[in-house]
């Protein structure tokens, strides 16, 4: 079962090691993150207009919401004030920044009642990002922009952390889908026909759990553990931002979390950015991870 330690003083060493055998960190709210969500606020208003982006989905037909979406998201994850506040927000959370890596912030929306679950709102089925093209030692860093409540949050699966599920990641290649399917989520409106790596075997979703926060609260999970979108019949659209990161001498020692399962191959890795410059990883490390995860999964 995991552990879940709220606002804890702990070194990032003690906390990746935590993190990598299942544990959550949740903090609050700080000037950044407020900062950073406000920002983000100001953007999603400005799209929106004259709506409340929580319920503009029931004003709206839902091929103007994806429009809005088109032009909303890539303006967020590319502005160069996100990158900012993320190099600050790692920098306070005690990151080495000469050490740690980021991968460019997105912004989710998780619309109520099935109105839009596909292509840029995707719902995520139960998952683990390791199935993706991640490395083992990916941490994920998760915020919520306007307020959360249980039916419109994530769920963890804990159960699964250290279970193997049977999955279609072998068939994925995420050079292969930077290159074909990403560029084509807009597209997808009515239902996702993308073929990502999912459950190839019945879940026990429950227990489970669900983590609320202020806005610009903060949780943080290994990139392994299984979660899924909460199935959203609220009748409030949520939005939410998520990045990642990696250290360095942790891809290089192969250490994270326990591979049960991945047997993706390509990796995220050249998608990383340095907190202290904003360079790459180098490309002798990532082409260790080309060929899919150095730690070889348990299940074939």
């Amino acid at each position: 079962m995991s552990n879940i330690y709220y606002d804890k003083k702990v070194t990032d060493n003690e906390r990746r090691d935590g993190l990598y055998e299942g544990d959550l960190y949740v903090y609050s709210p700080t000037s950044t993150t407020t900062e950073f969500i406000n920002f983000a606020r100001g953007l999603i208003v400005e799209a929106f207009g004259d709506l409340d982006p929580v319920t503009a989905q029931h004003e709206l037909p839902v091929e103007k919401y994806v429009e809005i979406l088109k032009d909303l998201k890539p303006r967020f994850i590319h502005h160069p004030e996100s990158k900012k506040y993320l190099r600050k927000i790692l920098k306070e959370r005690g990151c080495d920044p000469e050490l740690t890596f980021f991968d460019v912030p997105r912004m989710r929306t998780s619309t109520s009642d099935d109105y839009l679950t596909a292509g840029i709102a995707y719902a995520f089925h139960p998952h683990r990002d390791t199935w993706y093209s991640a490395p083992m030692s990916q941490l994920n860093w998760w915020l919520p922009i306007y307020d959360v409540e249980p039916g419109n949050v994530m769920a963890f699966h804990p159960k699964y952390f250290d279970v193997a599920v049977k999955n279609g990641s072998a068939e994925y290649n995420y050079q292969n889908w930077q290159e074909t399917s990403r560029k084509e989520a807009a597209k997808h409106v009515k239902k996702d026909t993308r073929k990502q790596p999912g459950p190839e075997e019945a879940l026990e979703l429950d227990p489970q759990i669900r983590i609320m926060t202020e806005p610009g609260g903060m949780t943080l999970f290994s990139g392994a553990h299984m979660h899924s979108s909460v199935p959203n019949y609220t009748g409030k659209t949520r939005f939410s931002i998520d990045f990642r990161t990696a250290h360095l001498r942790d891809l290089k020692e192969l250490k994270g979390a326990p591979n049960l399962d991945c047997a993706c191959t390509g990796t995220t890795m050249n998608d990383y950015l340095k907190v202290a410059d904003l360079s790459h990883i180098p490309d002798e490390l990532i082409d260790r991870y080309m060929d899919g995860h150095p730690q070889k999964p348990k299940l074939d």
